[in-house]
């Protein structure tokens, strides 16, 4: 390649990445606290990856229905958006400074279209599905969440494969799938009046805002406490440059599952649990000190 077109494409893709940490900084400060802790090079890459997924989900549940699309608009624009990362997949170059930067990541450590169907197929059902089947919720977790951490996984471990095991990457990608149904299962619960009275909408199949119970609450909690055992128990396995990223996020999860689980059910469909500010940098401050989750 010609020395100044190849700096071109370099410009154009720093303007590209820093258009992705732009989107990630606006609307997680959680997650922009812990990728600060990687490395420059992985934290663009799960800059890239995130800011492709919180557009796509504009697309279906926020500024897009804000500005009056309606559903059929609204299914329009994420076929479109998706046709758009198989082509900058392919060709290396996009328009869409968003897709341009997740195409980047994306070849770079091996992130393929098994990955990115999944994403985009949840994506689709949270235009026609207001409520889930155990089967559909199973899909739409794997989907919206799942491959996500597989993808951030790929980003972690890159040029580093060879020094895992097969059992040892089998447990990556177990934890990688746990931490990611972890977090959208937490999102899911604290959430859950949220969606059923603003979009009309139930996750968890068989529970409704008007009869949760405190037994279907412990149920989920129990669930989610699962998914963060097989996580925490991964993260002795990442590259040490990684781990306290990982870690904090794992903290933080930890932290809201034990907020929720002591908030009684009738007091959790009308308040939104959170951790606070203090609370997120003291745990940030402890997987900086190399202290791992159990």
């Amino acid at each position: 390649m010609d020395t100044k077109l190849k700096e071109s494409l370099e410009h154009y893709t720093e303007a590209a990445e820093q258009a992705s940490a732009a989107v990630i900084e606006s609307y997680s400060t959680s997650f922009g606290m812990a990728t600060k802790l990687l490395s420059e090079r992985i934290r663009t890459d799960i800059r890239n990856i995130y800011a492709l997924v919180r557009v796509a989900d504009e697309i279906v549940d926020g500024a897009a229905a804000g500005n009056g699309a309606t559903k059929v608009q609204i299914r329009k624009q994420l076929d479109e958006l998706e046709g758009e990362v198989y082509a900058a997949m392919k060709l290396g170059f996009s328009s869409n400074l968003v897709v341009h930067a997740f195409a980047q990541t994306a070849n770079l450590v091996g992130i393929d279209r098994s990955m990115v169907e999944p994403f985009f197929h949840s994506m689709r059902m949270d235009i026609t599905k207001a409520k889930h089947t155990p089967k559909t919720f199973k899909e739409y977790v794997y989907g919206s969440a799942e491959v996500v951490g597989l993808m951030c996984l790929r980003a972690f471990v890159a040029g580093r494969e060879a020094g895992y095991s097969a059992a040892e990457k089998t447990a990556l990608v177990d934890g990688a799938l746990a931490l990611g149904a972890a977090f959208q299962k937490i999102n899911f619960l604290r959430d859950l009046a949220a969606d059923f009275k603003e979009l009309g909408r139930s996750y968890f199949p068989g529970v409704a805002v008007g009869s949760f119970t405190e037994e279907q609450k412990t149920f989920l909690v129990d669930d989610i406490a699962a998914d963060l055992i097989v996580a925490a128990n991964s993260i002795r396995l990442l590259p040490k440059d990684v781990r306290p990223a990982v870690a904090a996020a794992q903290f933080l999860f930890q932290d809201l599952t034990s907020k929720i689980a002591a908030t009684p059910a009738s007091v959790l469909i009308t308040t939104r649990i959170r951790v606070t500010d203090p609370r997120k940098l003291w745990l940030v401050a402890k997987s900086v000190l190399g202290v791992l989750p159990r």
